[in-house]
């Protein structure tokens, strides 16, 4: 699940930065608030790497995703982009666990294979 999980969100620090350049454009926006809230949400995409099997991980990436949609009231795209990342982000929980799962039986399978040729 690291894998998949910390390549999701690898992606989204990219496109969150990417995001703010174009947010940049708008004269609504000061470019302080703009890199402040960017540079928190590419912050927590890259600490969220190290911490998505750890208690709350995956929690506090699904409120990535629901911050990145609602960014889409800053830069429209980000709702299809965001929308899209926590696609991918409930993919990456669901299917990693199914693969760190069969990766488990099968260390379970070989160690008790191994048990039985020692015996």
């Amino acid at each position: 699940m690291r894998t998949l999980c910390a390549s999701t969100l690898l992606g989204e620090f990219f496109v969150v930065g990417f995001a703010g350049l174009v947010a940049m454009k708008d004269p609504a926006l000061s470019m302080t608030t703009v890199w402040t809230v960017c540079g928190a949400a590419m912050l927590l995409s890259l600490l969220l790497c190290g911490m998505v099997t750890r208690p709350g991980g995956v929690q506090l990436g699904w409120l990535l995703q629901i911050a990145l949609i609602a960014s889409g009231f800053a830069v429209p795209a980000m709702f299809f982009l965001g929308a899209a990342f926590a696609a991918l982000w409930w993919c990456s929980v669901h299917f990693g666990r199914k693969v760190d799962e069969a990766k488990a039986a099968h260390a379970a399978a070989s160690g008790a294979r191994a048990d039985a040729d020692a015996g």
